[in-house]
């Protein structure tokens, strides 16, 4: 309500779903998020996980009430394509940057595949300086470019698996599967000083999120001429897409307005090998639960 006790409508259309968006290169993160936004007319939109302007691939978009769904995919896995170009090396770990160091190696074949599996399991990886993490309050990109000096702590990522594709004259092409917070241009740099090589990344490209991968995905004219078309809603998936490997509980109405108000319901059954519940009412998402004893808590709820 405002001021005057008068019930104010949101700008915008209640759209709810999500957009995975193949981004196309040049195009930053939070650019899309608009662009997409302002395709939908949606109340608000948001992104899970940032993709640099070099790269390209799966950006999941949450429109409407798929924002509350966003930590999901936050965490999720992910996948990607690389390419490392040997020969020069840059502060800013890919083809943006300024060139700092150069070599003449160019290893072969057996020596990059004898140092991947060091990059393997629970891996402690630096991030780059040019990045979005935060120190002291201020993005670590931005202390950068203001010639700051910048001191990024170790952290441990998780990698699942990592994959010499080919290998010729001055380029490889690798693919990587891996938990969040890993930063592929950290991986590169790291494979190079492995193989006592200069390099950076060349081409990045994300293939998958959790649930959404290039199979799902549509680019950004594709989505264009559909909204064009009043054929919006052909690219956008339901809400519940992103939850996919958590389980899903039907509730009565009772039970549906006793959630809706932030009220525990009794759970039908013990949830004892999972964090989440989805619970649904006629096919359509209503919260998100945690499961407490016998009683399923209602920590985000949908209002669709």
């Amino acid at each position: 309500m405002d001021p005057n006790g008068r019930n104010r409508r949101k700008k915008g259309n209640p759209v709810h779903g999500w957009v995975v968006l193949d981004k196309p290169l040049e195009l930053g993160s939070t650019k899309a998020v608009g662009r997409v936004r302002w395709l939908f007319q949606a109340q608000k939109a948001g992104h899970a996980g940032t993709l640099d302007p070099l790269a390209t691939g799966i950006l999941p978009i949450a429109l409407g009430e798929a924002t509350k769904t966003v930590p999901f995919l936050v965490d999720a896995a992910k996948a990607y394509e690389f390419d490392i170009t040997f020969g020069t090396s840059t502060d800013t770990l890919d083809a943006e940057g300024e060139i700092i160091g150069r070599s003449d190696v160019r290893p072969t074949r057996a020596q990059v595949e004898a140092v991947l599996p060091r990059f393997v399991g629970a891996v402690n990886q630096i991030p780059p300086k040019y990045s979005a993490i935060k120190i002291d309050g201020k993005r670590a990109y931005d202390l950068a470019r203001a010639g700051t000096p910048v001191e990024m702590k170790t952290r441990i990522v998780q990698i699942d698996a990592v994959q010499l594709i080919t290998l010729s004259g001055d380029v490889a092409s690798l693919t990587v599967d891996c938990g969040k917070g890993t930063y592929v241009r950290s991986l590169a740099r790291d494979i190079c000083e492995a193989v006592g090589a200069e390099g950076h990344v060349s081409r990045l490209r994300r293939t998958r999120v959790g649930p959404f991968d290039l199979s799902r995905s549509i680019t950004l004219d594709a989505l264009e001429q559909m909204c064009d078309g009043a054929r919006a809603e052909e690219g956008l998936l339901p809400l519940s897409t992103a939850l996919d490997d958590i389980p899903v509980l039907a509730v009565t109405d009772p039970q549906l307005t006793a959630l809706r108000q932030g009220r525990a319901i009794a759970a039908v059954s013990p949830y004892h090998d999972t964090d989440w519940v989805l619970v649904e009412s006629n096919g359509q998402p209503v919260a998100l639960c945690q499961p407490r004893g016998s009683e399923l808590l209602p920590k985000r709820v949908f209002n669709i």
